[in-house]
């Protein structure tokens, strides 16, 4: 009915998973009709949420400085996983856009391979000497203004920042204060190398029950983090592929025309068509 305060009171409560199922849902002169309407407050993380497809035709019409500002707003591994979706040349305009520091990290991460657990990790942790104590740990949790929004443990590292335990925040809270972090850190620990594949990851997370898990490089040092939202997103992408694979089909676009979306599949399609003849004419065979 055209009351733009009606539709912006019912968006406006829904989580930006649900946002995007909506937009999603919406088709053609609606679906832009509701982003246009959104542009003034809308959540950037909506966009990490969207399909790929939709997400390009979103990414379009809000226009590269729009993208820019909200991809300044999210966790690095949110705006890479949003950047990397993005055409080469759109990417390049977003990253103009940007400070100096966002941009060395994405153009960093864009360089890892694609699905390795360096596409995926956060590069905001909180990292931490031996020679701190727990006391010194909390002051700088409370004082800092560069932490991550949320995060799982604190990793203790040696003057060349390798990895050498961590802690987890609920064990920080329960500890005195005078007590050296080396004291109650752990030691064993599993680290995820820059290049292992996600399925990988996935399996790891799942079989050690993790929560958070840190990436080094080669040389061991800690780079980045890894947590589970992350991790649920890959396993849900991974059985997708995997039922898609079943089906003959890969990198299906759901929003694609119906001409389109049976182009793609006409070769299986052909194929199970003539193996059932055959089967058919086997079967008439006994009738």
């Amino acid at each position: 009915n055209e009351n733009k305060q009606a539709i912006l009171e019912i968006v406006r409560v829904l989580h930006p998973s649900k946002i995007a199922d909506l937009i999603e849902l919406l088709r053609g002169s609606m679906r832009t009709r509701l982003v246009e309407l959104l542009r003034s407050e809308f959540d950037p993380t909506v966009l990490t949420e969207l399909n790929e497809n939709i997400r390009d035709e979103v990414a379009e019409q809000l226009g590269t400085k729009s993208i820019a500002k909200a991809i300044a707003a999210l966790d690095s591994d949110d705006a890479l996983n949003l950047i990397s979706t993005l055409e080469e040349k759109k990417q390049r305009a977003i990253l103009r856009e940007i400070s100096i520091a966002l941009r060395s990290i994405l153009e960093e991460g864009l360089t890892f391979p694609e699905d390795s657990a360096g596409r995926l990790m956060q590069r905001e942790f909180v990292a931490v000497p031996t020679f701190w104590t727990v006391g010194e740990v909390i002051d700088f949790l409370r004082e800092s203004s560069g932490l991550p929004d949320d995060f799982y443990d604190i990793f203790v590292v040696d003057p060349r920042h390798r990895l050498i335990g961590y802690i987890s925040l609920s064990r920080i809270l329960r500890t005195k204060r005078p007590i050296p972090v080396q004291e109650i850190m752990i030691d064993e620990f599993v680290s995820v190398p820059l290049k292992l594949d996600q399925e990988e990851v996935a399996y790891i997370f799942a079989q050690q029950d993790l929560v958070s898990a840190p990436v080094v490089d080669e040389a061991n040092r800690l780079i980045g983090v890894i947590t589970i939202d992350d991790i649920v997103d890959v396993i849900h992408e991974e059985a997708e592929e995997d039922i898609m694979r079943l089906g003959g089909v890969t990198e299906d676009d759901l929003y694609a025309a119906v001409l389109d979306t049976g182009r793609s599949r006409f070769t299986w399609l052909f194929v199970n068509l003539l193996t059932a003849i055959v089967a058919s004419l086997v079967i008439g065979i006994f009738k």
